[in-house]
């Protein structure tokens, strides 16, 4: 067997499928995922499968197939959609990535994304960096790759994947009206390299265009102003007993610890 063909027949293991652990405080992510892993071994083990058969059946290796019938892994929807017609459940498992998606990334984004995508009205300003509903997959990389302490790879492509989700709000109807600051030097910044950072000005060119988006600069000349020492988001909601719309601020300092880092 050449190097090639053993390659292609190899098992995903960990390795293959990075930053989908379980959240150990995420009590309702906990209990989704150790459900669907319950519900798994019980309809593999009905049909008289062991792990390794089954691993080899989906394309996982049998580590994987533990992990994820612990409620330890959160499986992918590839993962579900096979074992759906290895173990012929008639669709039953693979409808579970309906829960299982809500719960693949952190609290705090989560909740984050479900204020965003019931908003009516959203302007944000932030100082440091282009805001992250508008960056494209490869700048928010390069933004996560530069933190300190570092985060590892597997960390890296859990937030992008997560940042990236939340750009469904660009997708609603009836859209929302979006209003963004940006600060001139977060245009001017170079992140992850000059082709990054023309896809980026790309990106934003592109957003722009949308009717229900404002986009505006504050430029290197202006003087201070109250958004220099952190972040401004504003969400705008319509109450379901009135027609007149409420309002709730959120004001996020720059947090040199990193303790809120990976929100945005």
């Amino acid at each position: 067997m050449t190097a090639v063909e053993a390659d292609a027949g190899r098992l995903k293991g960990e390795a293959d499928e990075p930053g989908w652990e379980v959240d150990p405080d995420d009590e309702w992510g906990v209990a989704v995922i150790a459900t669907v892993g319950r519900q798994l071994k019980l309809r593999r083990e009905a049909v008289g499968m062991r792990a390794a058969e089954f691993g080899t059946a989906v394309g996982y290796g049998e580590d994987m197939v533990y992990k994820i019938e612990g409620g330890k892994r959160i499986p992918r929807q590839d993962y579900l959609v096979r074992a759906d017609e290895v173990l012929g459940a008639g669709g039953l498992i693979a409808a579970t990535w309906e829960d299982v998606k809500r719960v693949r990334y952190p609290k705090s984004v989560r909740a984050l994304a479900e204020l965003e995508g019931k908003a009516v009205e959203l302007g944000v300003y932030v100082g440091l960096s282009i805001h992250g509903l508008l960056q494209t997959p490869e700048h928010a990389r390069a933004l996560f790759e530069a933190w300190q302490p570092p985060y590892s790879e597997e960390e890296v492509e859990h937030l992008v994947a997560a940042r990236m989700a939340r750009k469904s709000i660009f997708g609603r109807s009836p859209a929302p009206a979006l209003s963004f600051v940006l600060e001139e030097a977060t245009l001017r910044r170079r992140v992850g390299g000059t082709m990054v950072w023309r896809q980026q000005l790309e990106r934003l060119l592109e957003v722009a265009r949308l009717l229900n988006v404002t986009l505006q600069v504050m430029p290197l000349s202006s003087g201070a102003h109250p958004g220099l020492d952190g972040r401004i988001e504003v969400l705008k909601f319509l109450r379901r007993e009135s027609r007149w719309p409420s309002s709730s601020k959120c004001w996020e300092k720059h947090d040199p610890q990193g303790f809120c880092r990976g929100r945005l």
